[in-house]
């Protein structure tokens, strides 16, 4: 039985040319192979279109959905693509947010353009959520009338991104918004800040050259203060100087004697406290050199025998070769301040200074048997007016002679030992001593030829005999006790107020030396007078300039001329050295 004909094959047959029965069995077999391949493109084409990731669709204009794969099924929320046919079999224009306003415009565009690439919208899902989608659309003609071939992506993450992109560009501008808004008031805030710190720089300004003005005050204070309150006691220290060289009977003598410590504890107070004003002022300036060290303790052992005689303990030096490179005159103010201290709180023993080697450095020690240090009160015994008691048990006796300070002389030690960068360290046991060394470097040089020792200088009285001295100060109880004191030495002394004066006093004459006060009246100095008596004489006649003004300037200014120099209050046996040796030269 023959086997009904196919139209689709016939049709197919009528165009390949095989339509009669003759053709069919000639070309049978490559029918077969052509129809095979177009199946297979067919099947390829059917299996991308439901596996594929994007959605597909085929819709016609006037009518619903024709084909659906899965994944837009999946996109709109259907079990399957014959859901989403049967759910807009009258139309597809509901798959749309704006409905058939929305589908007459793609409408539009498709018939005027053909096609419509990259086009967003949103869709609504079966659940009624909308899906925001991208589509690009092709026109195709169509026996049925044209139909709608669609390619749906999914954008809603993209979606989701830009408006998460949206809000942080918001939160950001309004972060931004912020932090400006902070910035013009931290900027507003600042300028007044500038403002007010421009305001306190001025005080500053203002407060520091107000200090630096009460400190140019305060120097001239301190240098009248040192010239007036010195001079008395200046006076005083010459009385009673010349006192204690007369034969007096022994209760007077001891008067005299407890008065000359007493002057002696009023001057170490006076001197430490000018001493420790300079120092603060930070003006005073090393001057350095190298020096034996010899000459640097011999002078303060022969300064201290006598008060250490007359406390009854022993004081010793250790004799050294070694020379050291410092401030003569700074140095030995730390070495006096040891030995007094040392001298001040050794009730019995001994006292000894002496030196040893430590590398490139001697360090100096003063060694007592005094009552020893508690190690808590190592730091607090180099601050201002703290000092150690004195021992309420002894007898008063052994007190006569102990002279009391204000605190300042391990301070005033401390302050010139940084100037001199000199380490000060201190070992002590309680009831048994202390050490205090002083570390400076040693001498790269050989020093000058040592001054002759005090113990040396104050042996030469016999050049005084007879000598004719000046005297020149503005105050007339300095004249008066100096005139006093050199006479009971022997000298024929001469006493004038200005060196005008002197010259009358003279007749002519020229003095074998002269003994002038730096300060004196009318804004002249002693300087001044020195110098118009030497051109008066035509000849250097020797002198000595006596002081009570420590300030830097002023002790520059007569090293700078050459002139020694003693300072007030006026100790008689460095006075009578230093006339010793000038005049014997």
């Amino acid at each position: 039985m023959q086997k009904p004909s196919d139209p689709r094959r016939e049709v197919l047959t009528g165009l390949l040319g095989l339509g009669s029965q003759s053709s069919r069995k000639s070309y049978y077999p490559e029918l077969l192979a052509r129809l095979e391949d177009l199946e297979a493109e067919r099947n390829r084409y059917k299996w991308l279109f439901e596996n594929a990731l994007h959605g597909i669709f085929q819709a016609g204009l006037d009518q619903g959905f024709l084909s659906v794969n899965r994944a837009l099924a999946r996109m709109l929320g259907y079990p399957d693509a014959q859901a989403v046919i049967a759910g807009h079999d009258k139309g597809w224009a509901a798959v749309f947010v704006d409905g058939d306003q929305e589908l007459q415009a793609i409408t539009r565009a498709l018939l005027s353009q053909g096609e419509l690439a990259g086009y967003e919208t949103r869709l609504v899902r079966a659940d009624g959520r909308h899906l925001d989608v991208r589509i690009n659309m092709l026109l195709r003609p169509d026996a049925q009338g044209p139909v709608v071939e669609g390619f749906v992506a999914d954008i809603t993450e993209r979606k989701n991104a830009q408006a998460s992109m949206q809000r942080l560009n918001e939160d950001l501008e309004r972060r931004v918004q912020a932090r400006t808004q902070e910035l013009e008031a931290l900027n507003t805030d600042l300028r007044h800040q500038i403002i007010e710190r421009e305001r306190v720089q001025r005080a500053l300004r203002e407060a520091r050259d107000a200090a630096e003005q009460a400190n140019t005050s305060k120097d001239r204070y301190l240098a009248a203060a040192s010239h007036d309150l010195l001079q008395p006691m200046n006076a005083a220290r010459l009385l009673m100087s010349t006192l204690r060289e007369r034969t007096l009977p022994a209760d007077e003598a001891q008067l005299v004697e407890r008065s000359h410590c007493a002057l002696e504890s009023a001057e170490d107070m006076l001197t430490d406290l000018l001493d420790i004003a300079r120092l603060d002022q930070s003006n005073v300036k090393p001057e350095l050199g190298n020096y034996s060290l010899a000459e640097l303790i011999e002078p303060l052992v022969a300064e201290f025998q006598g008060l250490a005689d007359l406390n009854g303990i022993r004081l010793r030096m250790h004799p050294s070769d070694c020379a050291v490179h410092t401030d003569y005159r700074l140095f030995s103010r730390i070495l006096r301040n040891l030995l007094s201290n040392a001298i001040r709180y050794t009730d019995r023993g001994g006292v000894l200074i002496g030196a040893r080697r430590q590398g490139g450095r001697l360090e100096i020690q003063v060694w007592d048997t005094g009552r020893g240090i508690p190690v808590e009160q190592f730091r607090a015994i180099f601050k201002e007016f703290n000092q150690l008691s004195q021992s309420a048990n002894l007898p008063q006796s052994d007190l006569q002679g102990k002279r009391k300070g204000v605190g300042l002389g391990l301070a005033i030690v401390e302050r010139i030992a940084t100037l001199l960068e000199a380490g000060v360290t201190v070992r002590s046991r309680v009831g048994r001593g202390s050490v205090f060394s002083v570390s400076v470097p040693l001498a790269t040089m050989a020093p000058a030829a040592p001054l002759p020792s005090a113990r040396v200088l104050e042996q030469l009285v016999a050049p005084l005999q007879g000598r004719l001295l000046l005297v020149i100060d503005n105050e007339q109880i300095i004249l008066d006790s100096m005139r006093d004191l050199l006479e009971q030495w022997g000298a024929n002394v001469r006493v004038a107020v200005h060196h005008e004066a002197a010259l009358e006093q003279l007749g002519g004459s020229v003095p074998d030396a002269v003994l002038v006060d730096y300060h004196l009246d009318e804004g002249r100095n002693g300087c001044d007078a020195v110098s118009s008596l030497r051109e008066h004489w035509q000849q250097v006649v020797p002198a000595i300039m006596i002081t009570a003004d420590r300030s830097e300037h002023c002790q520059q200014t007569l090293r700078e001329l050459g002139i020694p120099v003693l300072g007030k209050p006026l100790k008689a046996a460095k006075l009578r050295a230093m006339l010793g040796q000038m005049l014997k030269e």
